[in-house]
């Protein structure tokens, strides 16, 4: 026969166990981190996603006393690796490189994407913004990007871009400028950047949206002209070129925000633990030097801010994918 409990020893192992399980909560996290952190990035390597990720990894390493193992988990647009860190056991030592494409336009450009990006990842921090510039060949008759959209309206049917790819923010943002400009441009995906800047180089296309890495010194050497760049605000690495926003769409942004996330649940104070290691790195004037050559600016930020980014960003991308009427490869 069992031994009963006397309700007195309920009464007492209830608050014993309430008190042992918050006693345990702020040992882990002054603890964290014991061991090193792997920070997936869901493209292959090699990319500018990666180079972001290690800049400000490496930083952070030495701020937490722990290596940060840069993990590269390929496949689907990023959705792969994304869905993978969702899934996995929020302890902080596993967390995401967020990126525009993966969090803004992955969810809705992928039917299967099988995750919320407010839901099912809890952020950390942003890193910063990279925007794209709009270039076109020298042949083609236009200065400015106002004057591109007149000789898009005026040549219509003749006009087409190329992106690194159907989903791509180069793609996406080709859609947006478009839109926004009330003209139709033809969308010719390649697989990647390189692809698409050696056809316009070429001048087997006429235009492309693409990363300033990409553009700049071929601009600077005047292969290509640069009409403006997608930021809401100039770039510092290129002061001289000014935004679509300010020549000929007031309020157009289009820009690639990097930033890290963790799996839902992930404990507030260890949140604000890679918040911090991740603002200090931001401070670094090797981390912005080094991010400024990959045409990124930092843009450090609290949990809380990039949460709204995260937000405000799926909100603006996932509408122009389906107006696009993009789909996935």
């Amino acid at each position: 026969m069992p031994k009963l409990r006397s309700p007195l020893s309920v009464l007492f192992a209830a608050p014993l166990l309430t008190a042992f399980a918050l006693m345990t909560v702020p040992a882990t996290a002054q603890d964290y981190p014991n061991r090193p952190i792997t920070l997936v990035v869901p493209f292959p390597p090699g990319g500018s996603t990666t180079i972001v990720a290690r800049i400000v990894a490496d930083k952070m390493s030495e701020a937490l006393g722990q290596s940060i193992v840069v993990d590269n988990r390929a496949g689907a647009g990023g959705t792969i690796g994304s869905r993978a860190v969702s899934r996995t056991a929020p302890d902080g030592y596993t967390i995401l490189l967020g990126y525009t494409g993966t969090l803004a336009i992955g969810p809705t450009l992928y039917p299967n994407a099988g995750y919320d990006p407010r839901k099912d990842f809890t952020p950390i921090g942003r890193i910063g913004t990279a925007p794209n510039t709009l270039v076109v060949h020298p042949s083609v008759p236009v200065q400015s990007a106002s004057e591109l959209i007149a000789y898009a309206k005026a040549n219509v049917g003749k006009v087409f871009y190329g992106s690194a790819g159907i989903g791509t923010v180069s793609h996406v943002c080709g859609e947006y400028f478009a839109s926004a400009a009330g003209v139709k441009i033809a969308h010719i995906p390649y697989k990647g950047t390189g692809p698409a800047i050696i056809d316009l180089l070429g001048g087997h296309i006429p235009m492309a949206f693409a990363p300033v890495p990409a553009t700049h010194e071929n601009a600077k050497n005047g292969k290509l002209r640069m009409l403006a760049v997608t930021s809401a605000a100039r770039s510092t690495l290129l002061p001289d070129v000014p935004t679509i926003s300010e020549t000929a769409l007031p309020g157009f942004e289009a820009v690639l925000r990097y930033g890290f996330v963790a799996p839902p649940g992930t404990p507030p104070a260890i949140v604000a633990r890679l918040n911090a290691a991740l603002n200090t790195a931001l401070a670094s004037p090797d981390v912005r030097a080094r991010l400024a050559v990959d045409g990124a600016e930092p843009l450090p930020s609290t949990p809380e801010e990039y949460g709204a980014d995260i937000d405000r960003e799926e909100t603006q991308w996932s509408k122009v994918v389906r107006e696009s009427g993009a789909k996935a490869e």
